[in-house]
């Protein structure tokens, strides 16, 4: 796979086929990737909670909020959920600010999870509180984001936004994700 197809297959599934597993081993290369990727400062702040077991993705997966546009709905079915999942968080003991290193961290374990054959999408509409409680996440990690992965079970297509076509991403009749991208002249700017 080109990096390229690498990419365009990066997208943000939210049904998988739930039988197929990913092992503790495979989410710890996929955080390794992370690992080398760049640390802003070198800082390296952030830990990484790892998921694989159907007691504890259970305990994930009733504290995220599944898709901003689809507004009726409270996530994929049992056996449409993810296999895994990679907590991100932030140790505040060695740095307060992890934006940063958040985005990349999870843009490796992405595109490292898409070149394995599996897919996963970023939550940031977390119920901190409660997986905090649930997981008993001690309060010097920040939460900053979550990572669910799995074998993509639903086809997602990019379009390019048309004239005053939104970017609000939607199913068509045949549960196809359908996800609009502005057209790259639209974000390039000259300020001559």
């Amino acid at each position: 796979m080109t990096f390229k197809e690498i990419i365009r297959n990066n997208r943000s599934y939210r049904r998988y086929f739930q039988v197929e597993k990913i092992g503790i081993e495979t989410l710890r290369e996929l955080v390794g990737y992370a690992r080398l990727s760049a640390s802003s400062g070198n800082i390296q702040a952030l830990k990484f909670f790892l998921s694989a077991d159907d007691k504890s993705n259970h305990s994930i997966f009733k504290y995220l909020k599944w898709a901003f546009y689809y507004r009726d709905w409270d996530g994929p079915e049992e056996g449409e959920r993810p296999s895994a999942y990679v907590i991100i968080l932030g140790d505040t003991e060695i740095h307060q600010t992890v934006e940063i290193d958040v985005g990349i961290a999870a843009q490796s374990i992405l595109l490292a999870a898409v070149e394995k054959g599996f897919g996963g999408c970023m939550f940031g509409s977390i119920d901190r509180v409660g997986l905090r409680k649930e997981l008993k996440i001690p309060r010097k990690f920040q939460i900053p984001l979550i990572i669910a992965l799995g074998k993509p079970r639903e086809k997602v297509v990019i379009e390019d936004v048309k004239g005053e076509d939104g970017i609000e991403y939607w199913r068509d009749l045949e549960n196809i994700h359908h996800v609009p991208k502005r057209l790259l002249d639209d974000l390039i700017v000259d300020f001559k």
